[in-house]
């Protein structure tokens, strides 16, 4: 198993730990002992490989030449050695001892040049290469070591320079993405589509507060990230890598990991992610984005199981690995969007808030940003189906009391679904998130029941399309114009009738008029709209477009 990458205690369950993940040295270019052996120089050679062919991807990380018998203690490991085999030794336990000592340090690759020394390599050097796995080579023709070391050295600083040519151009593409006024968010995104990879940026307790990284081939990438942490298995994502991302500048520095899930890690993704990983340290230490983040993150898994692009049967896998469980198995699905003045970093301590308010009552919540700060989508579980009226009047306080603290004065509009199952909480958020949307245009309220507003969100549904927007033209419309033109409103007349159940007295109380004034303006409003207020299908269709009304654009209604 790869070396860890802290010190740090094992992570809580649900999150990776640091053991699973390879820490980042320089990132080096991969020239393999296949690629030297291609060269001219060597070609020139007639390399004949003799053991380890199935090692040729093998990285070369540096030329040697040498003649003594002690050579081992000479490299580092990842050398091509060339020699003429003097100093290997004329007896089979020299010869072994020889292959055994390069083989332990992790020689790339042992080329030997025939002549004065060996006619044809010996066969207990030949079966100890082939026993110990090490890519053994003989040279047919003499070639000047000089020259081979030269070529293979070009190659190397070659491929190194063209590498940090590509550091250079993620960084400034990365760099630029934040002077264009985008966040970490984006700059993940743009790292994942640069690796092929899924990415993961977690903070000092191994705590997700993002990633980024389409789903490819059934695999999710948050079911990879959970999968990774597992503590037996060779799973191949297992072999990711991370590096440290310092936090806020204080506390345990967070990780960036990338995990090969969709492919292998090559040289860029190292580069990448150290790129990566000092951009998004830069904007955490500026904006205290880590809260945001955590917003972001489960906005945007409430929005897929909202959209459908999560099913059922994942989704509660999918929520437990960014910390949302609960035992009754029912949920309270919980959209709301307010009016307030709102950055992100400001909406998502109102978040914060809510969770910290609502865990402090023993309620599980699973709370995130929607498409922009001020919008929210939530589930929150329930220990008894029957309690939800009382959860959402605690909730919707909550939520406004976060939103006076952080954000200031403002309308907030609640909407709240039935109590559901995992299976069914896609729909059930959507229905809320539209009904919140929908509220706009109804009295202010501690929060508004989805199943009591069907028709309210049927209508916001539908504030786009075109035979809406005419059938409200043709209702209204003389009545819009009337008032446009003259200072006394009749389309107030109209929805307190409508409000009171089409009863005059109560109307004519909500509107503190006397009967007979009631009287002379519903006339005239008989008169405007040619239609009888005392029919129960014209009232319905009047109904309807008052309803309608507040959701299309009233120039679109009048026809100016």
């Amino acid at each position: 198993m790869d070396p860890p990458v802290s010190s740090r205690p094992p992570a809580a369950q649900g999150t990776v730990p640091s053991e699973a993940f390879t820490p980042l040295a320089a990132p080096m270019p991969r020239i393999t002992v296949a690629d030297a052996l291609a060269l001219p120089v060597l070609r020139r050679g007639l390399p004949d490989v003799v053991a380890g062919a199935d090692h040729l991807d093998r990285r070369v990380r540096w030329v040697h030449a040498g003649e003594v018998s002690y050579m081992a203690s000479q490299l580092r490991g990842g050398e091509l050695l060339l020699t003429t085999g003097m100093g290997i030794g004329r007896k089979a336990v020299d010869q072994r001892r020889f292959v055994a000592g390069l083989a332990e340090l992790g020689l790339a690759a042992l080329v030997i040049e025939l002549g004065p020394t060996f006619q044809e390599l010996p066969g207990p050097l030949v079966q100890a290469a082939r026993q110990h796995d090490l890519v053994l080579v003989a040279l047919t023709r003499e070639v000047p070591f000089i020259t081979v070391t030269e070529a293979i050295h070009t190659e190397i600083v070659n491929a190194q320079y063209a590498l940090l040519r590509r550091g250079d151009d993620v960084q400034q593409r990365l760099t630029q993405l934040l002077l264009e006024g985008q966040g970490i968010p984006e700059v993940l995104r743009a790292t994942a589509e640069i690796i092929g990879n899924p990415v993961f940026l977690e903070d000092g307790d191994g705590r997700l507060l993002f990633h980024a990284g389409a789903t490819v081939e059934g695999i999710d990438a948050l079911d990879a990230w959970k999968a990774s942490s597992r503590p037996s298995g060779r799973a191949p994502w297992r072999a990711g890598l991370a590096e440290p991302v310092p936090l806020s500048g204080h506390g345990a520095a967070g990780r960036l990991l990338v995990l090969p899930v969709t492919g292998p890690l090559d040289e860029i993704a190292g580069v990448a992610l150290q790129r990566a990983a000092g951009i998004v340290a830069l904007a955490l230490l500026r904006a205290r984005q880590e809260e945001e983040l955590i917003a972001r993150e489960r906005g945007n898994f409430l929005v897929d199981l909202a959209e459908g692009r999560t099913t059922a049967a994942h989704a509660e896998r999918q929520a437990g690995s960014i910390g949302f469980k609960t035992s009754s198995g029912q949920l309270l699905p919980l959209a709301a969007e307010t009016a307030a003045p709102s950055g992100g970093a400001s909406w998502s301590l109102v978040l914060r808030d809510l969770t910290a308010e609502l865990e402090s009552h023993g309620l599980a919540v699973l709370a995130g940003q929607r498409e922009r700060p001020g919008e929210l989508l939530a589930l929150i579980g329930l220990r008894d189906p029957a309690g939800r009226a009382g959860v959402a009047d605690v909730a919707a306080r909550a939520l406004r009391t976060a939103v006076d603290r952080r954000l200031g004065a403002g309308e907030t509009r609640v909407a709240v679904g039935d109590a559901t199952p995992w299976r069914d909480a896609g729909p059930a958020l959507r229905l809320a998130a539209e009904t919140a949307a929908s509220s706009v245009a109804l009295p202010p309220a501690p929060w508004h029941d989805v199943r009591a507003l069907e028709l309210q969100r049927l209508l916001w549904h539908w504030r786009d399309d075109r035979e809406l927007r005419a059938f409200v033209e043709r209702r209204l419309g003389p009545v819009l114009e009337h008032d446009r033109r003259r200072k006394h409103q009749l389309l107030p007349t109209l929805e307190a009738l409508c409000a009171g159940g089409w009863r005059k007295a109560e109307a004519a109380r909500a509107l503190h008029l006397n009967r007979q004034a009631l009287y002379n303006r519903l006339a005239r409003i008989e008169e405007l709209l040619d239609v009888d207020l005392a029919d129960p299908e014209q009232t319905l269709t009047l109904h309807l477009a008052l309803r309608a009304l507040p959701h299309v654009d009233r120039t679109d209604a009048t026809g100016r």
